[in-house]
């Protein structure tokens, strides 16, 4: 016998806790009965509403900031797509049917993300345990025990909430250091000289995601030549970037003397196999013969560049991809491919935070790259990049860091 579907909104409503669903704008999309039931609220005075209008804070009390502390984290998940778990917050509600009478509510919330298919925060799942009843006594033995408590739990809760706000601070200040070191260790766009490029690197959004990615643009000697590479290290902050740095510089060398790409990699691979955090790191570099109108790339697990040509062709160059650096215990020669090109035609190199999206094969962001890519082809490269990133960047930025590089062969 086949079994009945099931009813969701029917669990929704029948769960045992508190729990709200809030549109990105923090508008009540639904609640259920208990929720209704522990605030006091009607199903219509709740759904369609904002929040802060239902909950607002209590304007004769400078101190009572829950309502505020419960916006910064929702913010948060609406930033990084990440859950969220407060500390235990006082909140003084309004109670219903007597405005401007409030009542003290101790609830400790859970923000957590509901994403669409293209990695964005679509409904935000807020979640309350109420725990009035716990740390409030009213009248009878142990009253006065309940009230030490009380206070006791409050002032542990005030004292994590500024602990948070500190640690807080102390990552945006690791945050602005990393990027400021991150953009000092990347070329400036001068070393793309006469070639027709443009350069795009966003840092991820949240205090601990900055990013080991970085590109690299190098004059190769001998003809009208130059190599374009980009590469991710794994790991944030100061560490990554650090690591980032040693390996941009290390193949910046080895492309100047090389003989091709596989090489150049070959020996990045040798370096970083002697450095701490360079495990796993990706790279993909191309030897650009603007004479000879050539190609030749290798990859050391890095995402295939995209080659889109005058006609709206595109061309993935991934006929010579290999494993990371410092996949294999004896680093080993890579493999090498080429091809060629017209006058006219783009070259795109990217690192993943451009086309990765959560719940979602990365091949379909691959492909919307070259979709816009090609739709956009006409373009000069700086408005062409700018297009790229408007269309596959969430409005509120992605949780990894971007590289894009586009060149006009």
């Amino acid at each position: 016998m086949k079994d009945a579907a099931t009813d969701y909104g029917a669990v929704f409503q029948a769960l045992p806790g508190m729990v709200a669903l809030l549109t990105p704008d923090l508008v009540y999309a639904d609640a259920n009965e208990e929720f209704l039931r522990m605030s006091g609220r009607r199903r219509e005075d709740v759904v369609g509403r904002y929040l802060f209008d239902v909950f607002p804070d209590n304007p004769d009390d400078p101190a009572a900031t829950g309502m505020r502390n419960l916006e910064a984290s929702l913010r948060r998940v609406l930033a990084t797509g990440a859950r969220d778990t407060m500390a235990l917050q006082r909140y003084d509600v309004e109670s219903p049917g007597r405005p401007g009478q409030w009542e003290v509510r101790y609830w400790s919330p859970v923000n957590a993300p509901v994403l669409g298919q293209d990695g964005t925060v679509v409904l935000l799942v807020h979640r309350v345990e109420e725990v009035t009843e716990l740390i409030e006594a009213r009248g009878g033995p142990g009253g006065s025990r309940a009230r030490v408590l009380e206070a006791e739990l409050y002032t542990r809760a005030r004292d994590l909430q500024e602990l948070n706000e500190r640690l807080r601070e102390a990552h945006d200040w690791e945050r602005e250091v990393a990027l400021a070191l991150q953009k000092a260790m990347l070329p400036g766009r001068r070393q793309l000289g006469h070639h027709g490029a443009a350069v795009r690197y966003r840092p991820a959004v949240g205090a601990l995601h900055v990013c080991g990615d970085w590109y690299d643009v190098v004059d190769l000697v001998g003809g009208n030549r130059i190599a374009v590479s980009v590469g991710d290290v794994v790991g944030h902050g100061l560490a990554a970037a650090g690591v980032m740095g040693q390996l941009r510089s290390a193949l910046t060398a080895a492309s100047r003397v090389a003989a091709g790409p596989a090489q150049a990699l070959d020996v990045l691979g040798r370096f970083a196999h002697v450095v701490d955090g360079a495990e796993s790191a990706t790279a993909v570099t191309t030897f650009i013969d603007c004479d000879m109108q050539t190609i030749t790339y290798s990859s050391a697990g890095h995402l295939p560049p995209v080659l889109v040509h005058p006609d709206g062709r595109v061309e993935f160059l991934d006929r010579a991809t290999d494993p990371p650096l410092d996949a294999h215990p004896d680093p080993r020669p890579r493999p090498q491919a080429g091809t060629g090109f017209t006058p006219g035609s783009t070259l795109a190199l990217y690192t993943d935070g451009l086309v990765e999206r959560r719940y979602e094969d990365i091949d379909k962001g691959v492909a919307r790259l070259a979709e816009s890519l090609a739709r956009h082809r006409d373009a000069d490269p700086e408005g062409l990049a700018d297009a790229v990133l408007h269309e596959l960047l969430p409005p509120e930025g992605a949780t990894d860091d971007t590289v894009l590089i586009v060149v006009r062969l």
